[in-house]
């Protein structure tokens, strides 16, 4: 065989008679058939090889007789493959032979336009629906690429691609470079090539092992150890974050939610004498009280509750100063296992306005004292609200699968005891939910970053400049915690409605361009925080993550 992927031997162009029986003699061989099968165009070349001349599906003829195989051959234009074959050489002597599994247009169409050719994976369909399915389930998991957009399987692909090319040039040169190295590999799922067998010219858009910070897990222990490796400080740019299937961290964070129950009892009473209008709410504090005060349930002594929520926050404050460096352990606990019971369940009654209370002067007083200080070592102190909401997610999936919110601690516990699979592999994170996020038009958003990292070592990050907003359908209210108002992941939202009560100025396709939300900031008069907190902040908590992961001595920003 000849570079260019042609057979050696004889050429001719292949008569057929009305019948559309071939007239020559000779096969067609099988290097020939697959070149020019599912082609579309005219006229006939036809490339045989006279050693291969039976069907190897044809049994022996009988002596003194000539069996004949007869194939309906698609044609090709001579001058198309001989364009083809200009631009598949060119590609090759230059490595620009990639191959992308699943469906990613723009990935194909941006490297087409800059000369390279795919190499195409064709595969039965039966295949194809049993991987997709598979990769659903799992691809995600190792990787957490959270693409919320590919959930289309190879074969709507593969129609895709057909669709784009009537004249058959690109799946000419496909079939021109099936026996040429690949130098660029595209894929969902990072199992799909083996990295120990690629050459050091060829390139997978996955790092192996790369669940440090690709995964919600990795990052939850990145951040674990980031004191390790940097001054910056994890809970300034990244809510607070636990493993619960690590015996410390759950301990670590039953001791941050009580402690933070603690807190938003003394944020309630200071901002229900007030007046504070919760963010996201149509009624302020008070208001809700009398609301919902018919649902009293049993009285609480509201002094007691104050008195032990400021024992807990000075404790707290000692242990950060290191204080408590040379208490005993045998020393009582300042709260009981039987006390903080109580507690958790009588804050509960008191912040969702199911019992009355009496605050007095000194009580607000000494509430508002002991915030102060807290305010000075808890960055997120004021994005943490009052209902003590918490979300949970598989440490290792992606497109908001099995995400949920929660504000009691049994049912946290609860919810992740029943998933002993997830419980056994790690694969559990618990994060402060922030509260109280930044609104645009009373419903919640987030922002789409997209970034690459092309080298460790040096670290090399490029950061996309262009990034967008994922709207959720339902205004945002604290009232309910499902998905559709507190998950912006548009392969969620997608299937949902959006409210009648949400604002005419959200799209209907729930997304947003930075440009728009810039204009926004501006209308606000915030244009500022654009430059000054947005895109730095972006940049800014992710190199922290990923230098841990690395150890990497230097770092190397860029922009795309």
């Amino acid at each position: 065989m000849r570079a260019d992927g042609c057979v050696e031997g004889s050429r001719q162009s292949v008569p057929l008679d009305q019948d559309g029986h071939q007239a020559s003699d000779k096969c067609p061989d099988s290097e020939t058939e697959s070149l020019c099968k599912d082609q579309k165009v005219s006229p006939v070349v036809q490339e045989y090889n006279q050693d291969e001349g039976k069907s190897p599906q044809a049994s022996t003829p009988p002596e003194g007789k000539v069996r004949r195989s007869f194939v309906n051959l698609p044609v090709i234009n001579p001058e198309r493959l001989k364009t083809a074959k200009a631009i598949v050489a060119k590609a090759v002597k230059m490595h620009r032979v990639f191959s992308v599994q699943g469906p990613y247009p723009v990935i194909r169409s941006a490297l087409k336009a800059r000369g390279w050719v795919e190499q195409r994976i064709h595969r039965p369909k039966h295949h194809r629906r049993r991987h997709s399915d598979e990769g659903r389930a799992s691809s995600n998991d190792a990787g957490d690429s959270d693409d919320d957009d590919n959930d289309d399987d190879d074969e709507t692909s593969d129609n895709a691609e057909k669709e784009e090319e009537p004249d058959g040039l690109y799946d000419l040169m496909s079939r021109l470079v099936r026996n040429e190295m690949v130098y660029f590999y595209w894929t969902n799922r990072r199992d799909t090539i083996n990295t120990n067998s690629l050459q050091k010219e060829q390139i997978i858009n996955h790092f192996a092992k790369a669940g440090s910070f690709t995964t919600k897990v990795g990052l939850c222990v990145n951040l674990r150890n980031l004191h390790w490796f940097d001054s910056a400080d994890p809970d300034t740019f990244f809510p607070r974050c636990y493993r619960l299937a690590a015996r410390d961290e759950k301990h670590a964070f039953i001791e941050d939610y009580r402690r933070t129950a603690c807190i938003s009892l003394l944020k309630y009473i200071v901002e229900r004498e007030q007046g504070v209008q919760r963010e996201g709410t149509s009624c302020n504090i008070q208001g809700q009280r009398k609301k919902q005060s018919k649902r009293r349930s049993r009285p609480v002594v509201l002094s007691q509750m104050i008195d032990s929520a400021l024992k807990v926050c000075q404790d707290y404050l000692e242990s950060l100063q290191h204080s408590d460096i040379d208490i005993s352990p045998e020393t009582p606990q300042i709260v009981t296992e039987e006390e903080w019971t109580e507690f958790i369940d009588s804050y509960y009654l008191v912040v969702h306005g199911e019992v009355e209370i009496k605050i007095s002067d000194q009580m607000v007083t000494c509430c508002e004292a002991m915030l102060q200080r807290l305010r000075e070592v808890s960055p997120q102190l004021d994005i943490d609200g009052i209902y003590n909401i918490w979300i949970i997610k598989p440490g290792a999936k992606s497109r908001g699968r099995g995400i949920k919110c929660a504000k009691r601690l049994d049912q946290i516990l609860k919810l992740v005891n029943g998933e002993p699979n997830l419980i056994r592999e790690s694969k559990w994170v618990v994060q402060k939910y922030l509260e109280r996020p930044l609104l645009i038009h009373g419903t919640k958003f987030d922002v789409r970053q997209w970034f690459l990292v092309t080298d460790w070592n040096p670290l090399t990050v490029w950061f996309y400049k262009k990034c967008y907003l994922r709207f959720s359908t339902q205004p945002y209210s604290l009232h309910t915690l499902d998905s559709s108002v507190h998950l912006c992941n548009n392969s969620i939202q997608k299937h949902l409605t959006p409210s009648q009560q949400r604002h005419q100025g959200i799209p209907a396709d729930n997304m947003w361009s930075d440009d728009q939300f810039k204009t926004f900031l501006s209308s606000q008069g915030r244009e500022a925080q654009w430059q000054t907190v947005v895109a730095p902040g972006d940049e800014e908590g992710c190199n922290p993550r990923i230098t841990n992961n690395t150890g990497s001595d230097g770092l190397t920003q860029k922009h795309i």
